[in-house]
């Protein structure tokens, strides 16, 4: 069972409230569960996508972020650096904060970071049951890509924020 801390809608931890994974349906309006994603930015100016496992929610779909909800007790930095490293092989904690976005759709407060990182392109490492495949692409063709393509469209505003 992955319980996670619970934040009011200015970013705070709620004393006393954990959820848990699989009862999202059971948040309450105005509590969030944090998610961090990261951007992967080669020094050579490429972007990591991952390809989702299709077992996965939005399967076969490209991703522009590692990432995954914090468990309880991670801070955003600690959250992003596991899931970094869980989904892609790349260790580092050299990761920039470029945004925090509340969804109340989902109950999830984004908390998005850049990683910038001259990690051997050809040594990234799939997390069986996530992701299935990677690719490296130019920022063009990045910001280009089609909703039926890639998953969230939130990172391609940090993108061209990022120029």
């Amino acid at each position: 069972m992955e319980k996670w801390d619970a934040y009011d809608s200015n970013f705070k931890k709620i004393d006393g409230k954990i959820l848990i994974r699989g009862e999202e349906k059971d948040i309450p309006d105005g509590v969030y569960h944090l998610v961090c994603e990261i951007l992967v930015k080669h020094t050579d100016g490429s972007y990591l996508l991952m390809k989702r496992d299709y077992r996965k929610h939005y399967g076969g779909m490209w991703e522009a972020t590692a990432g995954g909800s914090a468990l309880i007790g991670e801070t955003p930095l600690q959250c992003a650096i596991r899931e970094l490293k869980e989904e892609t092989g790349i260790e580092t904690s050299a990761l920039t904060k470029v945004g925090t976005e509340f969804n109340d759709k989902t109950h999830s407060v984004y908390v998005e970071f850049l990683c910038v990182t001259n990690w051997e392109k050809t040594n990234i490492q799939m997390q069986d049951g996530e992701t299935i495949d990677y690719k490296w692409v130019n920022r063009e063709d990045l910001i280009a890509m089609s909703k039926n393509e890639l998953v969230t469209e939130r990172m391609q505003k940090y993108i061209d924020e990022l120029k």
